[in-house]
């Protein structure tokens, strides 16, 4: 004998009612409870994995990338891949520069300087490039050292260049300027300085170094040179297997804030290339003109006390 079960219901027991039950009513309910507060939303990220030290005490930030979701991999594809941040849509935030709407939702930047093989092999100084990501590995930036090659071998860590900052659609999005300056702690003069311009031409802040006869010193500010935030970096600044931190704190030097850290990359690349990794992080409320200036302050202490030309490493303190 044939028994035949009409609609839709969950395997099982034969006398099973099927799914969605009927109610007195007319209406219908489902068997199980909806749990409270759902799944989560299946397109946010989960926490983010890079450093953290505990300057901000709010709620976490929001790590979703800016713009429409995109189709995962295709079946076959690499896997393990890290794939870039997709590119973010027209800015909808007033008075943010376009191309930085990304960084209103983030409190931590990492900068890996690419490893450049002929300046590796024969020490022959190439322009600097950089990818910048997320806290998450995805890359949001990449960055270019622009300079003549005479520029770059004749006055090393010191010379002048401009560097430019593109998003993931190859758009230039920050310009970074830094002029050709001496190096001496005793003269005030010779500090080092860098402009920060956003969209390029449009100046949103400076990056100033401040004289001090032992500690490494600068002073972050804004369009109009107002200081706004300050750096403080330790007297020795070398990394032998661990990291060397720049405080950020607020421009009357209290508590700290943030920070920039020169991370330690393993013994091979430390002696053999001057390839660095860089953290930054700052409060996520932070003025987005701010960041894109710390994220300059970042470059500037690279070449100061991180660079290596040939066989000559850059200094280590403001003495040397």
């Amino acid at each position: 004998m044939c028994r035949i079960v009409s609609g839709f219901g969950y395997p099982g027991s034969p006398n099973q009612a099927p799914y969605p039950m009927p109610q007195p009513g007319g209406h219908s309910v489902a068997p199980y409870p909806v749990p409270q507060g759902g799944y989560g939303d299946p397109g946010q990220a989960p926490p983010p994995a890079g450093f953290n030290t505990g300057y901000n005490s709010g709620p976490p930030p929001v790590m979703y990338q800016p713009g429409p979701v995109g189709p995962g991999p295709e079946y076959g594809g690499p896997p393990g891949g890290i794939a870039p941040a997709p590119v973010a849509g027209p800015a909808v935030a007033v008075g943010v520069p376009p191309g930085l709407e990304y960084l209103t939702q983030i409190d931590q930047i990492l900068v890996h300087q690419k490893v450049e093989l002929l300046e590796a092999f024969i020490g022959f100084e190439t322009n600097n490039q950089y990818e910048i990501k997320n806290s998450l590995g995805q890359k949001i930036y990449k960055a270019k050292e622009k300079n003549d090659c005479c520029t770059r071998n004749c006055c090393g860590s010191l010379r002048s260049f401009d560097m430019k900052i593109k998003d993931n659609s190859d758009r230039e999005v920050i310009r970074l300027i830094r002029p050709f300056r001496c190096v001496s702690c005793w003269c005030p003069c010779c500090l080092q300085e860098m402009e920060v311009q956003a969209p390029p031409g449009t100046t949103i802040g400076y990056i100033k170094q401040d004289w001090d006869p032992c500690l490494p010193k600068f002073s972050i500010q804004g369009p109009n040179k107002e200081t706004l935030l300050k750096l403080v970096g330790p007297c020795f600044a070398c990394n032998c297997c661990g990291d060397v931190n720049f405080e950020l704190r607020g421009k009357d030097g209290d508590k700290p804030i943030g920070r920039i850290s020169k991370q330690w990359s393993g013994l091979l690349k430390e002696v053999f290339t001057d390839t660095d990794n860089f953290g930054i992080q700052f409060p996520l409320d932070l003025d987005v003109k701010m960041k894109a200036t710390l994220l300059g302050a970042c470059f500037l202490i690279d070449f100061m006390f991180f660079e290596k030309v040939g066989e000559a490493n850059q200094r280590s303190s403001v003495f040397s």
